[in-house]
């Protein structure tokens, strides 16, 4: 490669018949003596003249900078060397030989003309150099200085946001240490009074046992019918109804307040006197628990310091205010439960008072209520009992049903899976026969068939999807109404489990014939 690359250089040095010389005149008035190569045989001009006798040859290949073309002239043909190659080559006519040194390096002996070379690669002066370093030095000290400046006040800003945290800290240790006392003093407040309102709460409770002792006749058929109601109340669904064993009850509950008024009255006002006495109490238990969960986290808090285990970051939690009260409304909160606490016991010590004076035993004749509930509710548990029997009987068909569409859509999805087979020879096949080559590539019969058994098999695969699909929607319907049939089954199994244990069954153990005196 290396000698055919030589063939062509010289060939086309052959077929040239001259080059262009480029002759540079500085711009400087310095008298520098610029020198080239001295060509014999060729017309000289003014302006080259004197620059013929240097002994410091110039390459015209790479001008250097501030020079400018003063002229240009053809040279003959020549045809190259491998003398010319010599880096010492001395061309024909020129008026000095070339200064040698010895290469260092290699031993070998080297033109000057590559030194000369080298100088002309430069690009700036002393000054320029002098005045660069200058500049990195004033660079480097004005960086040196803001760099030092920046650490002062990085070790200001680190002592100012030090003491300011320990500050902060310390501020917020003191507060939380006053709110601990302010909690705790409430606290204090709050389960006294609980205490109060609980030994109240239990002689008015006393009381009314009395009068309930005193009025026993009428009590108990009361308290079972009231019983019967609110087991009822527990009923589920469509079972929830106003029916007749409803009606009888609420007529015996109205026979029985008819026939004992005033003690009724009496017992109500005791009841609804308890009522509040219990609204009161739950009021200061929660009181009393969110005081003490409070508590617990201020004192938590107050305990907390730098090296604490459990602390972490929360993002934005200094954003998030869930805070519904202040210490004005918080303390008047606390206040008020106090206070309608002392009122509440207030009304009920004078509430013992009047019912210690209220004490009457008077028997009125209930057995007419007392036997139609029963018979209304021995009816009502037996029509109970047959819709329970009839829902049975359907959830059994609904299950062997939802059993058979089960196996279905197992049938469906092997059928499904029994045609991917068939497809993957059809697919094998027309991807074989693709191959074939020239005119033997034929649309013939065989090709129509299997393209046609690739579109069958898709279409019977379509079709067992959407059968599957409607066997899926299929099955989730009966299952829906398999699990509305097991909800009203449970109603049922509920409803007369209502009726006929927990009603039927509190009723036939009153012995309201030793009671009610006819």
């Amino acid at each position: 490669m290396i000698f055919g690359h030589e063939r062509e250089r010289r060939s086309r040095y052959n077929r040239t018949h001259s080059y262009i010389f480029k002759t540079f005149e500085p711009w400087s008035t310095v008298p520098i003596p610029p020198s080239v190569e001295e060509i014999t045989g060729l017309p000289e001009s003014s302006a080259l003249g004197k620059y013929f006798q240097t002994p410091r040859p110039i390459r015209q290949w790479r001008p250097a900078q501030s020079y400018k073309i003063t002229d240009a002239m053809a040279l003959p043909g020549q045809v190259p060397t491998s003398a010319m190659m010599d880096p010492c080559y001395i061309p024909y006519g020129m008026a000095t030989e070339p200064l040698k040194f010895p290469n260092l390096v290699t031993g070998l002996e080297r033109n000057a003309a590559h030194a000369a070379r080298a100088a002309l690669y430069t690009r700036y002066t002393p000054l320029e150099w002098a005045k660069t370093n200058l500049e990195r030095y004033e660079e480097a000290d004005i960086n040196k200085n803001y760099s030092e400046r920046l650490r002062d006040q990085f070790d200001k800003a680190m002592r100012e946001t030090e003491e300011k945290t320990n500050q902060g800290q310390r501020e917020a240790g003191r507060r939380l240490g006053e709110r601990i006392t302010d909690i705790t003093f409430w606290r204090n407040e709050v389960r006294t009074e609980l205490e109060r309102l609980l030994t109240e709460t239990s002689l008015l409770n006393d009381i009314r046992l009395a009068t309930k002792k005193a009025l026993d006749d009428i009590e108990g058929p009361l308290h079972i019918a009231q019983e019967c109601l609110y087991h009822r109340e527990k009923r589920e669904g469509v079972d929830l109804v106003h029916d007749n064993v409803e009606h009888a009850l609420l007529n015996e509950v109205e026979s029985y307040r008819d026939a004992k008024e005033k003690l009724r009255d009496m017992l109500n006002k005791i009841q609804d006197q308890l009522r509040n006495n219990r609204a009161s109490q739950h009021e200061l238990e929660c009181d009393v628990k969110s005081k003490e969960s409070a508590l617990g986290v201020d004192t938590l808090c107050h305990q907390l310091n730098n090296y604490s285990k459990g602390i972490n970051y929360y993002k934005g939690i200094e954003t998030f205010d869930n805070t519904i009260s202040v210490p004005e409304t918080w303390a008047e909160n606390s206040n008020r439960i106090v206070q309608r606490s002392q009122s509440e016991r207030g009304k009920s010590a004078q509430l013992r008072s009047d019912a210690e004076h209220l004490i009457n035993a008077v028997a009125q004749k209930v057995w007419d209520s007392w036997s139609n509930t029963n018979t209304g509710l021995a009816r009502r548990a037996a029509e109970t009992l047959e819709a329970k029997s009839r829902l049975q009987m359907h959830l059994h068909k609904i299950q062997q049903e939802i059993f058979d569409l089960e196996r279905h859509m197992e049938f469906l999805k092997r059928a499904l899976i029994a045609k991917g087979n068939p497809m993957k020879v059809a697919h094998t096949r027309l991807e074989a026969r693709s191959r074939r080559k020239d005119i033997e590539l034929c649309r013939d019969n065989a090709q129509i068939k299997l393209v046609n058994e690739v579109y069958e098999l898709q279409d019977s695969i379509e079709t067992l999807h959407r059968k599957l699909r409607e066997a899926e929607t299929q099955h989730q319907r009966l299952l829906k109404t398999r699990s509305n049939l097991e909800a009203e089954l449970h109603n049922k199994v509920n409803s007369l489990f209502i009726d006929r244990e927990k009603c039927m069954g509190m009723r036939r153990s009153f012995p309201i014939a030793s009671t009610v005196k006819y």
